[in-house]
């Protein structure tokens, strides 16, 4: 048993399924406890006993980046961890910046959720972000990629392969369901979009497909809402906008729609389509990042070009709730043999044992221990 201190820029979205998952199976295994921001993270929905969890003031601005460094300098001093797993960017730079003079410190596992330098950006911002990964590396044990995609990219930007490894997400079994949230119409397609409303899901490009082709036959439900901004979106007709809906009911939706859609501009891995595999629902997703590694097209869902929107309008045009059954029950198998908590989270033990040894040694492990 490791003393483990998790530390989250924010929780709001997918980064609070892989966290509550996590947790869950951690609580019987080690001392845990978790710091994220008062911003975009519900103490109600974490999955951990209030006295371990802390949420410090934050807003992405440079003024309190400094403040957060302080309350998790504070909050590592105190707890005195073996091992702080840090999730996100923000965090893994605040965490490891304030450990980098430091001759003694917790073993430090990181996780970007999504490289930034793998970001729609600019060419010189993605050269900064890998900079400062390069140096951050320095005073980090192990780095975990969500996907062989991520892995493959971050070696190519020059991070450390000794300590990178490969860890898929993973959910747990979908919770039972009697009562669906709404009625569906059984005569159309109802697809289901869950995720934030922004550029890196491939909000923009949804609605405007939308918005152009009408779809008759469709109706689209959409899951979540705006986190770090306020933008202003024209929503097509035949869209019902939900609003943001507790992780525990996702399921819900999933199981009343025909299909989920995942339109990402770019992807650390998508615990959306794992989340539609576990329902029995086939996946519409992008070519961008990890999706690939999870949607097989035509078996289990099908594969679009991002860069050619009509290849997403033909697919949709085409959808067929036969075919689509057919798909999920697929789907489901490929989840159980590949994307199951599980699976992670005995990996993630596995890394713990290995981090607290190479933290005072010399680095052996290879990625294929861990995929």
């Amino acid at each position: 048993m490791a003393r483990v201190l998790h530390i989250s820029e924010f929780t709001k979205g997918g980064i609070e399924t892989h966290l509550n998952e996590v947790l869950r199976y951690q609580a019987d295994n080690h001392d845990i406890y978790l710091m994220a921001s008062e911003q975009n993270s519900n103490r109600d929905s974490l999955q951990i006993s209030p006295e371990r969890l802390h949420l410090y003031p934050y807003k992405r601005k440079p003024k309190y980046f400094f403040q957060a460094m302080r309350a998790i300098g504070k909050k590592v001093d105190e707890i005195k961890p073996d091992i702080v797993h840090v999730h996100g960017t923000f965090a893994g730079f605040f965490l490891r910046t304030l450990l980098f003079t430091k001759r003694q410190r917790p073993a430090v596992v990181y996780c970007a959720h999504g490289w930034a330098f793998l970001m729609d950006t600019k060419p010189w911002k993605k050269q900064l972000f890998a900079f400062v990964e390069k140096v951050l590396a320095l005073r980090t044990d192990f780095i975990i990629n969500i996907s062989k995609h991520e892995y493959e990219m971050s070696i190519n930007y020059g991070l450390p392969a000794k300590k990178s490894v490969v860890v898929y997400n993973g959910v747990s079994d979908a919770p039972s369901a009697n009562l669906l949230p709404f009625t569906v119409d059984e005569n159309k397609i109802n697809l289901l979009y869950v995720g934030r409303f922004d550029r890196q899901k491939g909000f923009d490009l949804l609605l405007e497909l939308f918005n152009e082709q009408k779809f008759t036959n469709v109706v689209l439900y959409l899951v979540g809402d705006t986190v770090l901004e306020e933008i202003n979106y024209e929503f097509p007709a035949n869209a019902v906008k939900i609003g943001w809906v507790n992780n525990s009911e996702i399921d819900r939706y999933m199981k009343a729609c025909d299909a989920v859609i995942v339109p990402s501009r770019w992807e650390g891995f998508g615990i959306v389509a794992i989340e539609a595999l576990r329902n029995k629902k086939p996946v519409i997703a992008s070519n961008r990042g990890a999706l690939p590694e999870i949607i097989e097209h035509g078996v289990n869902g099908y594969i679009f070009d991002f860069d050619q929107k009509k290849e997403l309008a033909d697919i949709i045009h085409s959808l067929d709730k036969n075919t689509l059954e057919a798909m999920g029950s697929t789907g489901e198998t490929i989840f159980y043999d590949k994307f199951h908590s599980d699976k992670m989270n005995k990996q993630i033990d596995r890394l713990y044992e290995d981090a607290l040894k190479t933290s005072r040694g010399s680095y052996s492990v290879t990625v294929n221990k861990y995929v």
